[in-house]
């Protein structure tokens, strides 16, 4: 499955960069096109998160992606430009239930699912390898928790 989610997404890091010059416009065309491909369709990005976080849209290694439709749904997109170790992971709001991506992605480490995503754990990680990450997000506010 993630082969033929590699094979129509080749240019989905070519696209992250228009993707994150509007991340405020939740109803960009390229970023429902983006969702429909990897979510499935009747998914809605929810937030477009550059990390590490506080790192300028321009100067990000990857983007953390959130999109809610009948499951909340994460992709971390690798804005590097070669396979990296990447480890995506979703958490019921208590930590039970997770999912998890873990590989090393030229792309991006997702997507990942989520039936109850209200105020869900997450937690994404990239770097060369396990030990030597230079992204190492964990919040608990990137879906709303309504």
């Amino acid at each position: 499955m993630k082969l033929n989610f590699l094979l129509s997404t080749a240019p989905l890091a070519l696209s992250a960069a228009a993707a994150a010059a509007s991340l405020n416009t939740r109803d960009d065309a390229a970023l429902a096109a983006r969702a429909a491909t990897l979510c499935g369709s009747g998914y809605e990005l929810d937030q477009a998160i550059p990390l590490p976080k506080g790192t300028e849209p321009s100067q990000r290694l990857a983007t953390l992606y959130s999109y809610i439709g009948d499951h909340g749904c994460l992709i971390l997109d690798n804005n590097v430009g070669k396979a990296q170790y990447m480890d995506l992971k979703l958490c019921e709001w208590d930590g039970t239930n997770c999912k998890r991506d873990t590989g090393h992605y030229s792309q991006y480490a997702g997507p990942v699912y989520l039936d109850n995503f209200a105020c869900a754990k997450v937690t994404a990680r990239m770097g060369s390898s396990s030990g030597s990450l230079y992204v190492d997000y964990k919040s608990d506010t990137v879906f709303p928790c309504e």
